[in-house]
C-alpha cells in the first residue's frame, strides 16, 4: 500500500543568527525530532538563507554526500582538495566528501543574501576517495518537465552520488502535469516545492512544503501555480543498504 508522509513547510526546525536564517525538514543541529529523522537514505533537507559576507569556516565533513542548491545568489566554496569555487543560482555544487576533508563556504556576496538548498545523504560505501563536483541546471531543460541532474554513474552534465539515487527539478506553467516513474524498486521519493502549489497523488503542497511518499511505482504532479518549482529526491529505504 501507498504511504505518504506531509511536512509542512511551518513544521520544519529553526535557526536563527546573526548569519544565517535555516529552516530543517529533518532533525540537524540544535534541532532535534525523532519522528524527523530522515527519508531512507535522505539525511538533511535545509532551507538556509546566508547573510552578505557570512559564511562558515574551514570545517571537516567525512562519509556524506553533501548537495548545495542555490536558488538565488552564490556561494564561495574551498577546500583541502584544493577545490575554489563558486556555485551560483542555476548550478549544483556536491562534495561527495568520503574519508574526509575539510571545507570552508560563504556568502560570495558582501552584501546581498544567498538562498540555497542544502541536502545530505548517506552514501553507498564509506571512507572513498574525496571529491568535488559541480555542474549547471539548464533553465531550458526544466520547462514544464523534470531536469535529472543526480542519477547514477552520471551522464552529460549529471553528477552521480549513490548507485540508487536520482534527483530531478522542474519549472511549471500553472496546469501543466508530470509523471514520475520510480527508477528503481524499492525506493522512495521525497518531493519538495521550491515554489508555488503543486497537487501530487491528490494532495496540495505549497511553497517549502515537503512529501514522502513510500511504496509506490510512479507519481503525479499538476501544478496549481505559475513558475512553480518542484525539486524531486528518489532514494532507498532500505537502511542496510545505505551503509
Amino acid at each position: 500500500m501507498v504511504q505518504y508522509v506531509h511536512h509542512k513547510a511551518d513544521t520544519r526546525g529553526l535557526d536563527h543568527n546573526g548569519r544565517l536564517d535555516s529552516k530543517k525538514t529533518f532533525s540537524f543541529a540544535d534541532y532535534y525530532n525523532p519522528k524527523r529523522m530522515g527519508f531512507g537514505a535522505l539525511r538533511v533537507l535545509n532551507d538556509d538563507v546566508l547573510a552578505g559576507g557570512k559564511g562558515f569556516g574551514s570545517h571537516p565533513h567525512d562519509n556524506m554526500e553533501i548537495i548545495s542548491i542555490p536558488l538565488s545568489g552564490s556561494l564561495r566554496h574551498e577546500d583541502s582538495l584544493g577545490n575554489n569555487a563558486v556555485v551560483q543560482a542555476g548550478q549544483v555544487q556536491v562534495i561527495s566528501a568520503g574519508s574526509g576533508l575539510f571545507h570552508s563556504e560563504y556568502n560570495h556576496s558582501a552584501s546581498l543574501p544567498a538562498s540555497f538548498l542544502q541536502i545530505w545523504i548517506y552514501p553507498a560505501a564509506l571512507n572513498t576517495k574525496p571529491r568535488y563536483t559541480r555542474t549547471n541546471l539548464p533553465l531550458a531543460e526544466q520547462q514544464n518537465k523534470l531536469y535529472t541532474f543526480i542519477r547514477p554513474g552520471g551522464s552529460g552534465h549529471s553528477i552521480a552520488v549513490r548507485p540508487d539515487t536520482w534527483m530531478s527539478m522542474g519549472i511549471f506553467d500553472k496546469g501543466a502535469q508530470v509523471r514520475y516513474p520510480l527508477q528503481e524498486e524499492g525506493n522512495g521519493l521525497y518531493a519538495f516545492v521550491i515554489a508555488g502549489e503543486f497537487a501530487i497523488e491528490g494532495k496540495v503542497l505549497q511553497t517549502r512544503d515537503g512529501l514522502g511518499i513510500l511504496n509506490s511505482k510512479a507519481i503525479a504532479a499538476q501544478s496549481l501555480s505559475d513558475a512553480a518549482s518542484l525539486l524531486l529526491i528518489e532514494v532507498p529505504m532500505d537502511l542496510s543498504t545505505i551503509l
